[in-house]
């Protein structure tokens, strides 16, 4: 044991030495090897564009009562790592409005532009049709964990509320989704295509009502822009 200690900084200098052989048939300078700049560390935007669905990628938020909701969730986010502001207690946006107009743009500009103002924070976004999906009791799949982490998160996209089809169970889930935000403040962007004045019919008392006072309103209109094509 103590010869092969005694032996070792004999073997690291042979390998050194072996690989400065290699570098140098290679053309490379061994120091210029060692002083080979170090990649960019990956920003946060970066990291959340990898998770955004490709179309919405490069999406930006730029109706002002989105920007401005943006503004403060930036401004009133609580000290995190390194000072860098985090997601705090908050209101929460709701866009509505046709098929195609660009609220889903929208929410994900929203997100990006959080981080972009470089603010930390921990992000879900789905929809709620796949939301139903992910929760149905299955085998092997912990759903109420899963809910547990959407109740939770710091700051959650729920996409096309009220577009799936409902039931007593669907009802229950978005319930108990969004009264837990509701009640830690935590949030949240939802999107529908339903009226505003529909959400009660669609989505039960205890949801509407809930999102009648945790919700900024933005109502968006227009032409469905997916079907839009340029004139000749």
């Amino acid at each position: 044991m103590t010869a092969a200690l005694a032996q070792a900084p004999h073997q690291v200098g042979r390998i050194a030495d072996r690989l400065g052989v290699i570098l140098s048939q290679r053309g490379i300078s061994p120091d210029a090897a060692a002083l080979e700049p170090q990649a960019e560390p990956v920003t946060a935007l970066e990291l959340a564009d990898a998770r955004i669905p490709a179309r919405y990628r490069y999406a930006l938020a730029d109706h002002p009562h989105v920007t401005a909701w943006v503004n403060e969730i930036a401004r009133t986010g609580r000290p995190g790592p390194a000072g860098a502001p985090g997601i705090s207690e908050g209101p929460s946006l709701l866009i509505a409005g046709p098929t195609g107009t660009g609220k889903t743009h929208q929410a994900y500009g929203a997100i990006r532009a959080l981080l972009a103002a470089g603010v930390r924070l921990r992000w879900e976004a789905v929809t709620a049709a796949d939301l139903y999906a992910r929760l149905r009791p299955r085998s092997g799949h912990d759903a109420e964990r899963e809910l547990q982490t959407m109740a939770k998160c710091p700051l959650l996209l729920l996409d096309d509320l009220g577009a799936a089809k409902t039931s007593e169970w669907t009802e229950e889930l978005t319930y108990r989704l969004i009264n837990h935000r509701y009640e830690h403040l935590r949030p949240t962007l939802i999107t529908t295509n339903l009226p505003t004045a529909d959400l009660r019919t669609a989505l039960g008392d205890r949801v509407a009502s809930r999102l009648a006072e945790m919700t900024e309103r933005v109502i968006l209109d227009g032409p469905d822009r997916r079907r839009a094509r340029p004139s000749a």
